[in-house]
């Protein structure tokens, strides 16, 4: 079909905001628990659900050689694959929410890895799906569609399928390529349980005297440690253990990059980027503007930098003082209680009908809201089950970027519900390229409505600082990843080896350019070059760009919307609810801003510099 096997995508925030994993799930009240009974009512069903989707693979088999017959064939054929696909998602969610809420339960590991097995499988039986559209003339399979009012909602799908003629293969190599992926991702499946489950974290004892075994939760919980040395012991002693295992992470990823290569020949693209961005329809000038762009405005980032070390009184800036809070002695803390009515607050520009909806997920059990034992790191929104409401991942622990992080997945959480509320299954979907739209979009309302509530000039200058950290961590980090990713595979391509010492080296390159190490900016200690092993999302196939490319859309938006446009906020939810139904870059166009041109990083760059002014003026004042 127009996919032949749905591709779920849970919407990873930086792993930078996973917290603590320290509490006993039982001892937490229910209403803090999301509830996946709404997906399943026990594993039970599950199975039997599984059951009854395995009993409808064969039958996808009827249509094959026929679908230029009819336009009712063809129909027949779509819907049925669709139909299957919207099960198929149901089943992956379920087990993979199980999962993750707790990732040393061997029980639903299983589960995830047999539901994706039997995927695989209906992948391969239904391979023959493109091929066959592709052997129809383009007027043809137009015609069928102006014929069969039914397959209108798959018009944009098979665009898409004629579109991308060059690179789908016989029927034969589809299902060779869709036999690969039973094993392709396998090197972010053992990254993942490796860094999350297995790996030997080492313990450090702190000025205090206290000791904490540094794993992931424990370094973003430790790492903004007011005790400077406390804070280069934290780095040194996290980045230097994963340096250890540098051999093994190295492998993992080299595995990576391979299988990323495997499918760009096999789909006969140039290089493993454009496979990528093809998906979406995305011009590779994009990603490389986007690189360009950034690197042209370090100078503002170094402002920004500079800025950081006035504030915190250093005569040098280390890597390690990027995470120490701005203002000391101010500890801003938001039960949950507080968060959601200033996320409620902030949202209002948008109308009551989207405030309705938020209310709904924060009341009825979607969120998993506080650390446990054993829970995935980090954050995200899953919407991939089409007939249920999405889910959220969290990770609270009461800061103000745990308020942020519930606005931000609260953002995907809306434009999965919107899309599929909207839009009939097969284009409900909304591309990975916009995806971070809703979620900074919304991180843009919580803090300009945070802002006008504050008047004491210590935590208006915490709040600045704030929104420039998500610049810096959004647009400039996730941008030097972007880069590194794109050397990484350019490397590999070009025939290189991608071993631990050599990503090291080429991450400390990277990194040191981007901070101004050779400036005096912000120094960059030998322990950082083992920071790439850290990033999960680098097993996501160029996917981190796009939190810079979103922001920077999202940056456009919400000026218009918290202005009071209503037309603009009128596009913008049309924009929510419009899924798959276009392509990403035709998407924003019609929200009101073009991502092919430079204007949306123009404009997050003039407003990064308005608020470092702001800053300095406050600076300035409370210095008088």
């Amino acid at each position: 079909m127009y996919v032949s096997l749905l591709v779920l995508f849970a919407i990873l925030l930086s792993v930078e905001s996973g917290v603590g994993q320290e509490r006993d799930r039982s001892k937490i009240a229910d209403k803090y628990k999301w509830n996946l009974k709404d997906l399943y009512p026990s594993d039970d069903a599950w199975q039997e659900a599984k059951k009854q989707f395995i009993a409808g693979i064969p039958k996808i088999e009827q249509f094959k050689g026929t679908l230029n017959q009819s336009a009712k064939q063809l129909l027949a054929c779509l819907q049925f694959d669709s139909d299957l696909s919207k099960i198929y998602a149901r089943l992956s969610v379920y087990a993979s929410l199980n999962h993750d809420q707790d990732t040393r339960d061997s029980k639903y590991l299983a589960m995830s890895q047999e539901i994706s097995q039997i995927g695989s499988d209906y992948a391969a039986k239904s391979s023959y799906i493109r091929p066959e559209i592709l052997k129809m003339e383009s007027a043809a399979v137009m015609s069928f569609v102006q014929q069969e009012k039914g397959l209108e909602v798959f018009r944009h799908n098979l665009d898409d399928i004629l579109r991308t003629k060059a690179h789908t293969g016989t029927e034969g190599e589809e299902k060779i390529i869709a036999d690969a992926s039973l094993m392709s991702d396998a090197p972010g499946t053992v990254f993942g349980i490796f860094s999350d489950a297995d790996f030997p974290y080492a313990d450090v004892t702190l000025s205090d005297g206290s000791t904490a075994k540094l794993d992931k939760p424990a370094f973003n919980r430790l790492r903004p440690a007011p005790n400077r040395d406390d804070r280069k012991k934290v780095f040194a002693t996290f980045f230097n253990r994963l340096n250890d295992y540098r051999r093994t992470l190295g492998t993992t990823m080299n595995a990576n990059v391979k299988s990323h290569m495997f499918y760009a020949k096999a789909r006969s693209y140039g290089s493993s980027l454009e496979r990528a961005l093809d998906a979406n329809n995305i011009p590779v000038q994009v990603y490389h503007s986007l690189v360009d762009g950034v690197n042209a405005n370090l100078p503002t980032f170094h402002r920004y930098l500079n800025l950081r070390k006035r504030i915190l009184g250093l005569d040098t800036l280390h890597y390690y003082d990027l995470y120490a809070p701005l203002v000391s002695g101010l500890d801003l803390k938001y039960s949950v209680e507080e968060s959601e009515k200033n996320i409620l607050a902030a949202l209002k520009p948008l109308g009551k009908g989207y405030i309705d909806v938020v209310q709904k997920a924060l009341n009825e059990r979607w969120i998993d809201l506080y650390p446990t034992a054993g829970k995935r790191a980090g954050a995200y929104s899953q919407g991939g089950a089409y007939d249920v409401h999405p889910y959220m991942l969290l990770n609270y622990n009461a800061k103000y970027d745990d308020m942020s992080t519930l606005a931000h997945e609260l953002g995907h959480t809306m434009q999965s519900y919107l899309s599929n509320t909207n839009q009939p299954y097969p284009t409900a979907e909304y591309p990975i390229f916009v995806a971070e739209v809703a979620s900074t979009f919304n991180e843009a309302l919580l803090i300009d409505y945070m802002l006008k509530q504050i008047k004491d000039d210590k935590q208006k200058l915490s709040l600045l600082g704030n929104y420039l950290e998500n610049i810096k961590g959004t647009v400039f980090r996730q941008t030097q990843f972007a880069d590194f990713e794109l050397q990484m595979h350019e490397l590999a391509e070009k025939g290189e080896a991608l071993t631990g010492d050599r990503l090291n080296d080429l991450y400390m390159e990277i990194t040191k350019k981007y901070y101004g190490h050779d400036k005096g900016v912000c120094i960059i200690d030998d322990e950082i070059k083992s920071e790439w092993a850290f990033i999960p999302h680098f097993y996501y196939n160029f996917y981190v760009y796009q939190y810079a490319t979103s922001f920077t859309a999202s940056a456009a938006l919400s000026e218009k919307v918290l202005a009071g446009d209503q037309e603009a906020t009128k596009r913008y939810l049309a924009f929510l609810s419009a899924g798959g139904s276009k392509y990403p870059i035709d998407l924003l166009k019609d929200a009101g801003v073009d991502m092919t041109t430079s204007q949306p990083l123009e404009l997050t760059m003039q407003k990064m510099n308005r608020v470092i002014d702001e800053m300095e003026k406050i600076l300035d004042r409370m210095k008088k």
